[in-house]
């Protein structure tokens, strides 16, 4: 298994003061979890950026705070960003128990071909791109691939409960939940929605041009008639 370490170290500055921590490259983090206090720390966003990649949320790291020796075996559980620029404003790890269960969000990855989509009226649609898990620290996947090729008919599906998990591994999301189905194209409801929409138009026309003609018949009528001059 590959080791992922991370150094960090006690934060001083905290709340709002914590943004200068960013402008000198550096990113607050937050311990808790399990057997820990809450622990306020920091980490240089170069480091961190490349453990987040590298992690996800699925795979454990071994946290070094200030000069401890032994790592804290932890996972990230939640990652601030700014709406705007995307940069990182704050990250939160959880520490866990080698021996004790926990429960993780784990990304669904489809793979294969769906013998359906040959057919041009057929669309795949992927209603879940991730499902709870519940187990050991050390038995979380890193993503729970998805085999579209038994996909072969219109309207068929597959469920959470057909899911090929990990020994160990028990999925907390509803199993009748779907996870990617296919389904038949929208295009004849949208062409009958167009051409009544046209025609509606069409029929629309004539009656407003018929009613601008009657309304400057009628101001015409209105208008009192100039008397000639006599000579």
């Amino acid at each position: 298994m590959e080791q992922i370490e991370l150094h960090v170290s006690t934060r001083e500055l905290m709340g709002k003061k914590s943004r200068f921590l960013r402008r000198q490259g550096v990113t607050p983090v937050h311990l808790f979890g399990y057997d820990t206090e809450p622990m306020a720390l920091q980490c240089e966003t170069v480091h961190l950026k490349q453990v987040l990649k590298t992690a996800g949320k699925t795979k454990l790291v071994g946290l070094m705070v200030d000069k401890h020796k032994k790592p804290r075996k932890v996972v990230v559980r939640e990652v601030q960003k700014n709406a705007i620029s995307g940069e990182l404003v704050h990250v939160d790890f959880f520490q866990v128990s080698m021996e004790e269960k926990i429960k993780v969000d784990v990304p669904v990855v489809l793979v294969g071909e769906a013998p359906a989509l040959k057919v041009k009226t057929n669309m795949m649609a992927q209603d879940l791109s991730a499902v709870e898990i519940e187990c050991l620290p050390d038995r979380i996947p890193e993503t729970i691939q998805v085999d579209i090729s038994v996909l072969v008919e219109d309207d068929q599906s597959i469920l959470v409960k057909d899911l090929v998990l990990g020994e160990g591994v028990v999925a907390l999301t509803n199993p009748a939940q779907v996870v990617v189905r296919i389904a038949p194209l929208q295009i004849e409801k949208v062409e009958k929605k167009v051409v009544a929409e046209v025609a509606e138009g069409a029929e629309a026309a004539p009656v407003a041009e018929g009613a601008a003609e009657g309304a400057k018949e009628g101001k015409e009528s209105k208008e009192p008639k100039k008397e000639e001059k006599k000579g």
